[in-house]
């Protein structure tokens, strides 16, 4: 934290003298905490940080993608009014929205876009002669569809369609539908150039980035019920409440909070009632390590989850069917 506290404070002073704003990648700013990615302990870290120093980013490092460039600045005063946090998930956030794009100019023939959507396997390209001037897109759709008229065309802009082009500031929400449709969208910055190009593949693989940690605490819950169904009472597991949750009934497992799962299994009397022959402490350690890293995994973060903690649930599931295959 230290690190990062420096950093902060030493941009502070400099744009406080009137240096120009600096700016540095959103993974170089985690490198300061020591982090790798925006769980909600670190993006917590760093938004705390960021106000100690009155400092902002733009575009906010919590929206842009994890290779973004963001630039540092000093905070509006508060008389102007507080800005409010954006949680919407930002199409510029997604790897393949900050692609430098392949394309054809209008008047390339035929053959070099058949020969470059060949070779890296895409299925469209966009026809363009400038960074930000993109007159159409190229696919194997309109490809077909000229030559299934006996179209006799020879240059790319004879091939052309109307090109899908979104800003980067577009939810993911809202890009799916365009992207369902048309199976792509161009992706355009602020100033008009274009990013990226983000494909229905993209999409796909991005969502299962983001659900599979998803599926796999889903899966350890279930195997946690599982596991302590029918052996304890109303009692025990409402023993295990919170504090301070005096009103909530708790009758079966499925009632408790993964916290609670902890705190009823911490105990040793509870512990012996499931009968089997582990090491209580060392199951607990993990056990209350799949909280702390479900708490990330519920802000359902695009950066995904870190590898070591998406290897560590996937043993722990697997761990817990076998446990249940012996207990059986």
């Amino acid at each position: 934290m230290s690190s990062l506290n420096e950093r902060l404070a030493a941009i502070a002073v400099e744009l406080n003298k009137g240096v120009t704003a600096p700016s540095d990648t959103v993974r170089t700013i985690l490198s300061w905490l020591g982090a790798e990615r925006r769980g909600t302990w670190v993006v917590k870290q760093i938004n705390s940080a960021l106000e100690a120093n009155g400092l902002v980013t733009s575009p906010s490092f919590e929206s842009t993608w994890l290779d973004g460039t963001v630039t540092f600045g000093l905070k509006p005063s508060v008389a102007a009014g507080e800005t409010q946090l954006d949680p919407t998930f930002r199409l510029g956030r997604l790897e393949a929205a900050n692609k430098p794009v392949i394309s054809v100019a209008p008047n390339d023939s035929l053959a070099k876009a058949v020969t470059l959507m060949l070779t890296y396997d895409f299925s469209q390209l966009p026809v363009m002669v400038g960074a930000r001037d993109v007159k159409g897109t190229v696919s194997w759709k309109t490809i077909g569809a000229r030559l299934a008229m006996d179209k006799s065309c020879q240059e790319c802009q004879e091939f052309m369609e109307t090109a899908q082009i979104v800003s980067e500031n577009v939810s993911l929400l809202e890009a799916v539908d365009v992207i369902a449709k048309h199976d792509y969208v161009l992706v355009q910055r602020v100033d008009k150039t274009i990013a990226g190009l983000v494909t229905a593949s993209d999409f796909s693989s991005q969502f299962r980035l983001m659900s599979e940690p998803f599926l796999l605490v889903g899966e350890i819950e279930n195997g946690i019920r599982h596991l302590l169904h029918g052996r304890f009472s109303a009692g025990d597991l409402q023993g295990a409440r919170a504090d301070g949750d005096t009103t909530r009934v708790i009758e079966r497992p499925s009632d408790l909070t993964f916290g609670e799962y902890v705190r009823l299994l911490q105990e040793e009397s509870n512990w012996n009632k499931l009968e089997v022959k582990m090491d209580r402490r060392e199951f607990v350690r993990q056990l209350d390590r799949v909280r702390g890293i479900r708490n990330d995994v519920m802000h359902f973060d695009p950066d995904g989850l870190d590898p070591d903690d998406k290897a560590f649930l996937v043993e722990f599931a697997q761990f817990l069917k076998r446990v249940r295959e012996i207990c059986r």
